[in-house]
């Protein structure tokens, strides 16, 4: 996710109303609340964040439908700045910071940035470093050795704090691997919005990562990745909305955000055949066990 997304997704409009809540509470993994909420300023620029009182609104509208941990994820430094700070005030809300691999790519990782990413992640409510990772789709060959650089930096501050690495994995699948036994990968480590086919949900699976599913399991071309949360263990699975992005089904096309969490949870209840309150149960427990409590300050 760039700049340039974030701002695609600001112009389409406000997410489609909550669902019916889950019968038990179940975590968003993987959020973007700056991006839904309205244009953010990006690193060593000056602008309005959305105000305190919409990303609580954002938040409760999550927690009435049965969403009351949340995950909220940086890309660059400001949003990851914004994202501690979020988490340090808010109960629901943990943080996960870094740069995306598409700002790597763009020549942004550097030094000076990724010093900031390190002191954030020593905070007691960042518990995770991500999303981070290798896109071979948006950013093009020149920008691959980048990329790679920064993932590799970004495993060893997950490393050096003791905190999960969420990884962004797009057309990288084998590359993502091969970085992985070099540095070797952190304890707990997340495939953030899963993409792969059974044959690559058996191999991480195999490494004792956890799989992250977004909306795009409803998509009606999604079967393979069905297929692969079928063969995923039950505690290696989480949701997520990757929200304003991946709107499930019914709302595909508008944006997404957090309270929609719950079609995603029925349509891998009934993939897996997982009954839904105990699907609920061990996403919940999954979560706690990658991020940590949320009661935790």
């Amino acid at each position: 996710m760039s700049r340039s997304a974030a701002s695609r997704a600001n112009r389409r409009g406000e997410p489609p109303p909550s669902p019916e809540p889950l019968p038990a509470p179940a975590p968003d993994s993987h959020t973007h609340l700056d991006i839904v909420l309205g244009e953010r300023p990006a690193d060593g620029e000056h602008g309005e964040w959305a105000a305190e009182e919409a990303v609580d609104a954002e938040i409760a509208a999550a927690e009435a439908v049965g969403i009351p941990r949340l995950v909220q994820v940086g890309v660059d430094v400001a949003s990851s700045r914004w994202s501690a700070e979020l988490a340090a005030r808010h109960p629901n809300v943990l943080a996960a910071v870094a740069l995306h691999p598409n700002e790597a790519g763009e020549g942004r990782a550097t030094e000076e940035a990724l010093a900031e990413i390190d002191r954030l992640a020593a905070l007691p409510r960042v518990r995770a470093v991500g999303e981070t990772g290798l896109d071979r789709y948006r950013t093009g060959p020149e920008g691959w050795a980048a990329q790679e650089q920064s993932f590799r930096a970004h495993i060893r501050i997950a490393k050096r704090h003791g905190v999960a690495l969420v990884i962004h994995d797009r057309d990288a699948h084998e590359e993502i691997f091969r970085v992985l036994e070099d540095e070797g990968a952190p304890e707990r480590t997340v495939f953030h919005c899963f993409s792969g086919d059974p044959v690559f949900a058996k191999a991480c699976v195999e490494r004792g990562y956890v799989l992250s599913f977004a909306g795009t399991l409803t998509f009606g071309n999604a079967g393979y990745l069905r297929e692969a949360a079928v063969i995923t263990p039950v505690g290696q699975l989480l949701v997520e909305t990757d929200s304003p992005f991946l709107t499930p089904v019914p709302h595909r096309g508008r944006p997404n955000a957090s309270r929609l969490v719950p079609h995603t949870v029925r349509a891998l209840a009934e993939v897996t055949g997982v009954e839904l309150t105990e699907l609920c149960h061990a996403l919940t427990a999954t979560a706690e066990r990658v991020f940590g409590s949320w009661h935790e300050k």
